[in-house]
């Protein structure tokens, strides 16, 4: 059940049917937040700019779905490079799933794009617009005044044009620059569903940013569902030192019981931005954050105590295991796969052929017999160019027993282009001495081999087998 937050007196469970507790979470500062500026903002200027830039005239990022062409590090891939597209896309979710496994949750409050655009974009504006957290609390529960009218009207303006931003950042990344300008600057009637495609994710992305909120992070996205089978006593996540803390309660010199470092002031679940008390324990809607880490760590100076009072610990140290002993084993060898996975994928993209293709055996043909007694196969090819700029190919059999017929002669490819041809393979039959034979076509630009496809040659093998020639 989602955890929703009162900010006077702690999180509550909402009863069933009960209205959404709203959460106002308090402006955060200290050094970790902003160490999570740094890191976000230096992101968000990746994501914007990344469509824009291109290498050997090619998007550095394009991932269209609908052309089925994908832009990787200013390299084109197309359905061929499945393969290469599953292989990145599986480092992606690995290592995820490895970082979580070491790091928890990290991902969702340093580097996911929901955080991110929430706390560094649309909130901040809340807080330029409305105030800190009280002060939107008393505008939301007091009069419908036009002071209130006029600030939040400028509120959603801006949360709408910002949506729009972004979708227009979005669509980019999907079907390329080049085709979003032309959408923006020619007439809506050319471009109808790119227009309805816009609108259509400005009214996704408002509605996340000025509604839904945290509740894509708690309830919507599985990522945090999995926290459960990732983790383990060895996993850090911010946690409270219960051990040090409790009991918890205001600072009092006359009071000569025992008290923990906590003094309960409510800090760490007012900058909370999923309404969460971190001194429950590891909750499934923590998203690592570290706001309150700051907070609690500011509140830790003023009384003179030790900071990291809620910190990153292992789950093992939160838990209290009698036996436990930290290592770091997990860390090297998960980092150590991921390093591997990335090489890999990273030689896959740059010693690729530039020029691709498939070849097929032309549908329900087996061999011909040709006038002076040869044997022939016919084949069709589709090749790609995949180098990012214009280049001629030839076409030659691997072996020279073969004799290499084109049935339509093309000689270039131009740019991200593509040519289908036909062709024959022809040779001698007592060259053959089986049924079915493995061969090979090479493709050839300026004389050195791009790429060579594999084929069978079908063919009656040789004098001794006579009754397998055609008409026989």
């Amino acid at each position: 059940m989602e955890a929703v937050v009162n900010n006077n007196e702690g999180p509550v469970l909402p009863s069933k049917g009960k209205k959404r507790n709203w959460i106002y979470a308090k402006k955060p500062s200290g050094k970790l937040y902003n160490y999570r500026q740094w890191v976000g903002y230096g992101l968000l200027l990746f994501l914007f700019l990344a469509p824009f830039i291109k290498l050997n005239g090619n998007p550095f990022l394009m991932f269209n779905i609908v052309e089925r062409k994908f832009s990787i590090f200013g390299n084109m891939f197309f359905p061929q490079d499945l393969h290469i597209f599953v292989f990145g896309m599986l480092i992606i979710m690995v290592g995820i799933v490895l970082f979580t496994a070491v790091f928890g949750r990290v991902w969702c409050g340093w580097t996911c794009p929901q955080t991110i655009f929430m706390e560094l974009i649309f909130r901040r504006i809340e807080y330029l617009i409305e105030g800190d957290w009280t002060q939107q609390k008393k505008l939301n529960e007091g009069p419908n005044t036009d002071a209130r009218a006029w600030k939040k009207l400028l509120k959603h303006t801006i949360f709408i044009l910002i949506s729009c931003f972004i979708s227009n950042i979005f669509l980019a990344y999907i079907i390329g620059v080049d085709a979003l300008l032309k959408i923006i600057t020619e007439p809506i009637n050319q471009h109808l569903g790119g227009f309805i495609s816009i609108a259509i994710f400005t009214a996704l992305f408002y509605a996340v940013f000025a509604h839904v909120r945290e509740i894509v992070c708690t309830t919507i996205c599985p990522y945090g569902r999995f926290q459960g089978v990732l983790l383990d006593d060895q996993s850090m996540s911010v946690a409270y030192n219960v051990e040090r803390g409790e009991p918890r309660g205001k600072v009092n010199k006359k009071d000569e019981a025992k008290k923990g470092d906590c003094v309960d002031c409510g800090l760490c679940v007012h900058v909370c931005p999923t309404g969460i008390d971190i001194r429950n324990g590891v909750q499934l809607e923590c998203v690592n954050c570290t706001a309150c880490i700051d907070a609690c760590d500011a509140v830790m100076e003023k009384i003179g105590k030790p900071k990291r009072l809620i910190g990153f610990y292992s789950l093992g140290e939160v838990e209290g295991k009698k036996d436990f002993q930290k290592s770091y084993t997990r860390q090297i060898l998960y980092s150590s796969v991921l390093v591997v996975l990335t090489v890999v994928f990273l030689f896959l993209i740059f010693n690729r052929s530039e020029i691709d293709g498939s070849l097929l055996r032309a549908t329900g043909s087996t061999y011909q017999t040709q006038p002076d007694g040869r044997i022939s196969n016919l084949y069709t090819i589709e090749v790609i160019n995949k180098s990012g700029h214009p280049i001629p190919f030839e076409l030659k059999a691997s072996e020279a027993k073969y004799e290499l017929k084109l049935v339509n002669k093309i000689d270039s490819l131009a740019k991200d282009g593509t040519a289908k041809m036909s062709f024959f393979l022809i040779t001698d039959k007592n060259n053959i001495s089986t049924y079915k034979t493995k061969t090979s076509i090479m493709i050839l630009s300026e004389g050195k081999e791009m790429n060579t496809l594999k084929t069978t040659f079908i063919c009656p093998p040789g004098a001794n087998n006579k009754h397998y020639e055609l008409g026989k």
